[in-house]
């Protein structure tokens, strides 16, 4: 065995033992309230005391919109790069992104003849 596999493997073992005493150590040097009932209610946004109850049950719509959110965000991550480097890409990358466009853009008429962006 190479020595450098060796050192990598016992940094490896080294640190999930570190890792693992971590944890454990925590648990016991760590502070206990389990019985503190102060620590332990509910606070949410100021409200102490929640009125009614917390199993509410939201549109489909509010789910929808925000994967189609991510969804077309996401491609500015794949068009901030394109646009720093369009010369080195040159003619080919021009049609890969012009092609990547038109899918996104056939994508959001689909969305739309679908009237998932209307809100009833």
């Amino acid at each position: 065995m190479s020595t450098e596999l060796l050192l990598s493997a016992s940094v490896f073992v080294i640190m999930g033992l570190v890792l693992v005493s971590v944890f454990v150590l925590t648990r016991y040097l760590g502070p206990n309230n389990k019985d503190d009932k102060q620590k332990n209610t509910v606070y949410e946004s100021g409200v102490s005391n929640p009125v009614g109850t917390t199993n509410l049950r939201f549109s489909i719509k509010f789910y929808l919109v925000a994967i189609l959110f991510v969804i077309f965000d996401v491609e500015i991550i794949f068009m901030f790069p394109w646009a720093v480097n369009i010369r080195e890409l040159g003619f080919l990358g021009l049609a890969e992104m012009f092609m990547f466009m038109a899918l996104l853009f056939a994508g959001l008429i689909y969305i739309y003849k679908k009237k998932a962006l209307s809100w009833d």
